[in-house]
């Protein structure tokens, strides 16, 4: 007899379904809100279209891999029901089992559903984060290349093949836990049983449970079938590649086959013995086990024993056609196949008239380093304490007059974290200080008279022409037209910003920049009247962003708000093309640009895949990462690819936020693949505004992936490259203390094989285990905008110094190294800027600023520069006093004067200066030749010369460092 269990309350019920109810609205509430405030961000920038994709795909994986899941578990736990036996065996098994059985049979609909929406759950959000790789599946291209082995089309890789992987793990997944439950539910109700005499299965027991076993052992067989394809995205670790080598094309690829055929005969043996046979499990086990010994065997010990006596005896051989296999995919899924090149003599190793007379590079050569000078344009820039420019400018190049060159830029940024005092509070924060104001930049070759950059745009003033702007470090009128120099969007917006009025006569709020150059002048107002934003002028809207912000001020501070606000946020640029565009992966490094009189922060987008056959796979993190990652550029996550494209131009509005994505490589399949799926919002290469392209630039992240790819892939000869011998190696940054690796520089230079000079980025290659520089790695885009790619590279026997030895060279060099001490000092110290590596004249040129930061202007000026040409150094206060002292040295004359000299000033040489310079290198003569000559008396008034000199190129260093009005901060 059932022994009744009671029944629930009224008021028990209520109060599960209050605690349902609660449960409900604080899973369900936030996902609401969410989702509501991001069709509202998508409606403002208007790609309403990608929400839609992102939200209609994730819902559909979600309903129907969860319908299915729980549809199977539902007739699986219903089909063992059903199959129960009708009379049950009395043993103390199923007597201890009844007290379950009657607590679950009155609620078996209840548990089924329980344990099947369960099921689902798992499986649609499971599904549900594939959404990516759906989308790529169901808009696959083709790429018009073949694996070298199954001769298919690479978009099967790409496209169809993760998609497959992850239906199958799912068809694992449902078949295993479908056993596990129907097994369960097979003993609950005796239609197996662990002890007692007789059968310990029934026949519909066994029948049910071998159809899920036979359906595993299938699709383990189509598991087999497809690890052929996976072969060629495996790890070779004879040679150390990805893609099948030797042992997996002759060993593994015929055992993966013959497994397969044998997992079917299994999956047959385990039905026909199960149910028509024998009628027992001894046979099914003894073919699973049977299975499972042959793929030890044959997919295990076979494979390792082809590897140890066949392959390693004589790896040139057996692995030379899938090493070159790896080699040629790598190049084109890096896009380094169509890479151009010559080899560079470097033959001249003594500078002469002729690198003095260099009419392309030495002009161009930039002294200014972005990594440096950001600390220089803030102080002399940002005027007032919670502006900023970030902890690195960017380089670009403009056309001034009639001369093209490269400039460093920034924007004047609002810093909300250097707010200070009532600054800080909700209102001023987050509807005051609500955007930044102005482009600035300066030439990267010259400097003004005392080191600081000589700025060709950057006034707060209404008028490009104000008395107020010009001086010695102000080119005034602004060369650089900005018809809109507020900055809204930028990577140091991390707040959001509540913005408007309620009429034409209401009064500005916004706090836009001083108002003069008087130290009482008026600050001036604004009022944000760009198209950017999310109107908030409804309670309803405010209630909803209060929730999602989490910011209660929405709601209660309501005088901040009006029928006219709105509400921006996500404004770092990066963030925003990303949110935008999911598919992407956006460069580390955007850079604003002045197009059309409007700042535009322009971004390089890439697309990636990480299952392109016999390509090699790098860490994306790694690759990218150098010593300005962090501080310089944003990291880019930790993931594996092994292709990268960069197909994709994106643009963000610095006052309204539009974000626009134009496409940049229109042959690239996965971009096709992904404008497909999103009705393509990547607009065509024809759109690109000629403006815009103008500012374009070849990446860095692309650029560092594509480098660190070319130390080993630039050996294109199988043999060779398992030689390893001609392998490179990207060098240490010369100017750290750490091991993090050099970052390439943009320079305006003509390398070999160049026509003319070239805006490229550019990197200095060493030979592996070896400081010796062994290439030169350029890229650029030619005059029809078309990216290439090319390697100087050195003889193999040439012992040119490479960045890390040239380095010491030039610091440690007699003469140099005493100049350079001066600089450190109680007063100042020294910052090594980038060590640039230049082909010029049949040689290589080194050229590194040198800064110098003192206590009375604490930010970097630059004070001499340092250059190398064969086995001569030279320095000077600029780049042509430099390389003539070098010339001069080399020729075995003295070097000019006022040249040599760590102090010596800058551009135009600073007498009092020079006077101290001489009268320092005189001591320290005369205190070299009293130390020979055992003369104490002559080194004591040495020595005594030397102080009194120093103290006087003091006095004079911190004269002439003194802010003079016009390069202070301007109002």
């Amino acid at each position: 007899m059932r022994t009744p269990l009671p029944r629930v309350g009224r008021r028990g019920r209520l109060v599960a379904w209050l605690v349902v109810a609660v449960l409900v609205v604080v899973i369900g509430g936030g996902w609401l809100v969410s989702t509501w405030a991001d069709w509202l961000w998508f409606s403002e920038v208007r790609y309403t279209s990608v929400f839609a994709t992102n939200l209609r795909t994730k819902v559909l994986l979600f309903a129907v891999f969860g319908v299915v899941a729980a549809a199977w578990m539902v007739g699986n736990l219903a089909l063992a029901y059903r199959m129960r036996p009708r009379l049950r065996p009395d043993s103390p098994e199923q007597r201890n089992l009844d007290r379950y059985r009657l607590a679950v049979t009155p609620r078996l609909r209840v548990v089924i559903g329980i344990v099947a929406g369960l099921t689902g759950l798992v499986a649609g959000l499971s599904a549900r984060s594939q959404w990516a790789s759906w989308l790529l599946f169901t808009h696959a291209q083709t790429f018009g290349r073949t694996d070298p082995q199954f001769h298919t089309d690479i978009g099967f890789y790409v496209f169809r093949f993760p998609f497959y992987r992850y239906l199958l793990g799912a068809g694992f997944t449902l078949v295993f836990v479908a056993l596990l439950a129907a097994l369960l539910t097979h003993w609950l109700y005796g239609g197996v049983r662990i002890t007692g005499r007789g059968d310990r299965i029934t026949a519909a027991a066994r029948l049910h449970l071998s159809v899920l076993v036979a359906m595993f052992v299938v699709l383990k067989a189509v598991a087999y079938f497809l690890d052929q394809r996976g072969l060629l995205l495996g790890h070779n670790a004879t040679t150390g590649l990805d893609g099948a080598g030797y042992t997996a094309i002759n060993a593994l690829l015929p055992a993966k086959e013959i497994l397969a055929w044998i997992a079917l005969v299994v999956a047959v043996a385990v039905l026909v013995f199960s149910n028509a046979v024998m009628r027992n499990l001894i046979w099914p086990g003894v073919s699973l086990a049977l299975l499972a010994i042959a793929a030890v065997t044959i997919g295990g010990i076979y494979p390792g024993m082809v590897s140890t006596f066949t392959v390693k005896p004589n790896i040139p051989a057996k692995e030379g056609p899938y090493i070159a296999d790896s080699i040629t995919a790598t190049r084109a899924a890096y896009g380094i196949d169509g890479i151009g090149g010559s080899v560079y003599q470097a033959a001249n190793t003594t500078p002469n008239t002729a690198l003095q007379n260099d009419k392309n590079t030495l002009p161009n050569v930039r002294l200014l380093d972005p990594a440096k000078v950001s600390e220089t344009f803030t102080q002399l820039q940002r005027v007032r304490g919670f502006y900023d420019f970030g902890s690195k400018l960017n380089v670009d190049r403009y056309t001034v007059g009639d001369r093209t060159q490269d400039y460093i830029v920034g924007v004047r940024q609002l810093d909300s974290s250097r707010l200070a005092d009532n600054q800080t509070k909700w209102q001023n924060r987050h509807a005051v200080f609500t955007h930044g104001y102005g482009f600035v930049a300066a030439p990267a070759d010259t400097t003004c008279s005392d080191g600081q950059p000589s700025f060709v745009v950057g006034s707060l003033e209404e008028s490009s022409d104000s008395p107020a702007k010009q001086g010695d470090c102000y080119s005034g009128p602004d060369q650089i037209t900005v018809e809109q120099p507020r900055i809204y969007y930028s990577d140091r917006m991390t707040d959001f910003s509540i913005v408007g009025k309620s009429g034409p006569s209401a009064a500005d709020r916004e706090y836009d920049r001083p108002g003069g150059s008087g130290t009482d002048s008026p600050e001036l107002k604004n009022t944000y009247t760009g198209s950017g934003g999310v109107s908030v002028g409804s309670f309803g809207r405010r209630l909803l962003y209060s929730l999602y912000f989490k910011d209660t001020n929405f709601v209660l501070a309501s005088d901040y708000f009006n029928k006219n606000s709105k509400l921006l946020y996500v404004r770092n640029p990066r963030d925003r093309v990303q949110k935008v565009a999911p598919f992407l992966t956006v460069d580390g490094d955007p850079y604003p640009a002045v197009v059309n009189g409007h700042v535009q922060w322009i971004l390089d987008c890439y697309t990636t895949a990480s299952t392109y056959p016999y390509a090699q796979q790098t860490d994306l993190s790694s690759a990218t990462n150098d010593s300005l990652t962090g501080a310089g550029t944003a990291p880019q996550d930790r993931r594996n690819i092994n292709y990268i494209r960069n197909s994709v131009k994106a643009t963000v509005d610095a006052y309204t936020g539009k974000v626009s994505l134009y496409s940049f490589d229109s042959s690239d399949p996965v971009l096709k693949a992904w404008n497909s799926a999103y009705g393509g919002i990547v607009k065509p290469a024809k759109d690109i505004p000629p403006a815009l392209a103008e500012h374009f630039r070849y990446p860095e992240d692309l650029f560092k992936v594509q480098r660190d790819m070319l130390t080993r892939f630039h050996v294109t000869d199988a043999q060779a490259f398992n030689s390893q011998d001609n392998f490179w190696a990207v060098p240490k940054d010369p100017t750290t203390s750490g091991a993090q690796k050099q970052p390439p520089y943009y320079v305006v230079a003509q390398f070999p094989g160049q026509r003319s000079p070239t805006f490229q980025l550019t990197a200095a290659l060493t030979r592996r285990n070896q400081d010796n520089l062994a290439a030169m790695f350029s890229a650029y885009y030619d005059s029809a905008g078309r990216p290439k790619l090319a390697v100087a590279e050195l003889p193999t026997n040439s012992n040119v110094l490479g960045p890390n030895q040239m380095q010491s060279k030039m610091q440690n060099q007699e003469g140099i190294q005493n100049n350079l001490a001066l600089g450190e000092s109680k007063t100042s110290s020294l910052d090594y800027g980038n060590l640039l590596t230049l082909p010029v004249a049949g040689g290589l040129l080194y050229v590194e600023p040198v800064y110098i930061k003192g206590r009375n202007v604490p930010y970097p000026l630059l004070k001499t520069v340092l250059v190398a040409y064969g086995g001569q150094v030279g320095y000077g206060a600029d780049l042509k006093a430099a390389v003539d002292s070098m010339v001069a040295s080399a020729a075995g004359k003295a070097p000019p004067a006022g040249t040599g000299s760590t102090g010596a000033g800058s551009g135009n040489g600073s007498g009092d200066l020079a006077d101290a310079v001489r009268a320092i290198r005189k001591a320290l003569d005369d205190l070299s030749a009293a130390r020979k000559n055992d003369d104490y008396t002559a080194e004591g008034k040495a020595l005594k010369e030397l102080d009194d000199a120093t103290k006087q190129y003091e006095r004079a260093q911190k004269a002439q460092s003194s802010p003079s009005p016009s390069p202070t901060p301007r109002k």
